[in-house]
């Protein structure tokens, strides 16, 4: 896939995030992607980090929506080749300080099959 292509699926997850469209959000995905986050490891310690399968996502983003419901993610860069999105973000959240993140989004057919968040 270009480049062009896989910053426009980058752009409609974050859109979908943003506004809390959890099925539009989950729809970028694979069936059997892989999602690995150092809050998942740190709220549901069991997981190591990592969920795999849309259903696990689906209970992992609902519970933050749920829980954080200013959550919001302001990009600031994107760059992409012909398999892979490598995204800037800052995360915001209401009374917390604004936590910078990088997230690697690989592509495959064009569903999302797995994502890995880093941050400090």
């Amino acid at each position: 896939m270009s480049p062009e292509t896989l910053q426009s699926i980058a752009f409609r997850w974050f859109e979908a995030f943003n506004t809390k469209q959890l099925e539009k959000l989950l729809a970028l995905y694979d069936d059997e992607a892989q999602h690995f986050s150092p809050k998942l490891k740190i709220r549901q310690p069991e997981t190591n980090g990592l969920v795999v399968g849309k259903e696990a996502m689906r209970n992992w983003w609902q519970d933050a929506f749920d829980r954080l419901p200013s959550l919001h993610y302001k990009v600031t860069s994107l760059t992409a080749n012909t398999d892979r999105i490598f995204m800037e973000y800052i995360r915001q959240v209401d009374g917390e300080e604004d936590m910078l993140v990088a997230e690697v989004l690989e592509v495959r057919d064009g569903k999302i099959i797995a994502s890995r968040v880093y941050h400090g």
